[in-house]
């Protein structure tokens, strides 16, 4: 009943906002005697705000229509290599051949926003590095015919996509799916199978979620799965394609990231209302940028939901040795040819320092020479893998663990 009333409230809200939204025009058009009143400005300030903090966030474009490759400006297009119920394998393919720069799979989470929100890692990648990423679907939109969705498919997803793009595949995992992507790697490892990668990258993400537990993780050991369950899983109302699907609703995991940062995102839209209202263009175009992409959420399968609650925030399989996948149980041990590097964030309020490093005690047998662990200062969980310290500190640093693998061919 939750996703229903929350559903009938946005309805209930359309009415309103249009309203509002034509009072702002007239409030701010040179041309209406409404613009000279007193505090006319505020007041259609104030109805922008309201505007901003009710509409309907779709799914963000990448829009990364090119890129500069040695010192020329490329064209850039989106091509679909691979189309599954869940997810779907995307190539950011350059309009140059450039059949030495190696192949990277960004493997995005799946844990509330969609793919776009890597936007700024694919833009850094782009220009010496063939760049796919798994782009995954909104619940909501996948009908029940299409099955169920759980932590194992997910290892499923990722071997596939890997097999799809070959050997010496580089690949990228970011916050949620450095677990399933540990494994789906040791996995394929175990099996030798050829198109293991040549490297593996882990961004800040919870390898062992004991090591100094954040809100996150305090969350799923304060309370049992079948409490999640009750409270946080609810089914799709209709008309979505996916109606009657259980999910875990976008818009409640949006609750809990801004609660996280409350006063941060109160101060956000305080300097939003003083911006419309002083007419700062480049301020509005800033916060609009940055709130267009987080407010877009995407629902969860809950199975794949409360999967990862229990076997990665409540029970820490892959941690203590335990992970199984269909049955059989993953060693990371047997990656030994696969390059490792971890990376993680000073302030990290998601994913704490600590956890993602803990791959390199479970890899036990890549070679020293042939693993790394970086700690970025001064940054959160969003700076390791967007802004001026993942461009100028952490993306050169990746880029070169990769070519190194690259030349040494193992």
């Amino acid at each position: 009943m939750m996703y229903f009333a929350h559903e009938m409230s946005r309805a209930a809200l359309m009415p309103l906002r249009i309203a509002t939204d034509a009072q702002s025009k007239l409030l701010r058009h040179p041309l209406s005697p409404l613009s000279r009143l007193p505090g006319a400005r505020s007041i259609a300030s104030a109805y922008g705000v309201f505007g901003d903090l009710t509409r309907r966030y779709p799914k963000p474009a990448f829009n990364l229509h090119s890129t500069v490759c040695d010192g020329e400006k490329v064209d850039v297009s989106e091509v679909i290599l691979q189309r599954k119920p869940f997810a779907q394998l995307k190539h950011f393919q350059r309009s140059v051949s450039r059949p030495d720069d190696p192949k990277l799979l960004i493997v995005a989470p799946l844990s509330g926003h969609f793919a776009s929100l890597l936007r700024g890692t694919v833009k850094e990648m782009l220009p010496d590095h063939d760049v796919y990423i798994t782009d995954w679907r909104d619940a909501c939109r996948v009908p029940l015919s299409a099955g169920d969705f759980g932590l194992d498919d997910y290892i499923d997803y990722v071997i596939d996509f890997i097999e799809q793009l070959g050997p010496d595949t580089h690949v990228l995992a970011v916050c949620q799916p450095v677990v399933p992507v540990l494994a789906a790697t040791a996995l394929m490892a175990e099996d030798k199978n050829p198109a293991t990668p040549r490297s593996l990258a882990l961004m800040s993400g919870p390898i062992d979620g004991r090591i100094d537990p954040t809100a996150p993780c305090e969350l799923a050991t304060k309370h049992n799965l079948a409490w999640f369950r009750r409270n946080l899983v609810h089914p799709v109302p209709a008309p979505y394609p996916g109606a009657m699907r259980k999910v875990y609703p976008g818009f409640l995991q949006l609750t809990g990231f801004v609660n996280m940062n409350f006063d941060r995102h109160i101060d956000a839209y305080r300097g939003l209302f003083k911006s419309m209202r002083d007419k700062e263009v480049e301020k509005i175009r800033r916060h609009r940028e940055f709130y267009d992409e987080y407010l877009a959420v995407m629902d969860l399968p809950a199975t794949y939901y409360l999967d990862t609650i229990q076997r990665v925030f409540q029970e820490f399989h892959l941690a203590r040795g335990c992970f199984m996948h269909r049955g059989r149980k993953v060693n990371p041990a047997a990656i030994e040819k696969t390059a490792l590097m971890t990376i993680e964030g000073e302030k990290d309020d998601i994913s704490s320092p600590g956890q993602t490093r803990a791959a390199h005690k479970l890899c036990v047998n890549i070679p020293d020479a042939r693993r790394l662990h970086h700690l970025q200062e001064g940054v959160g969980h969003y700076g390791v893998f967007n802004g001026s310290q993942w461009r100028e500190s952490i993306a050169p640093r990746l880029k070169k663990i990769g070519r190194a693998s690259c030349r040494e061919r193992v």
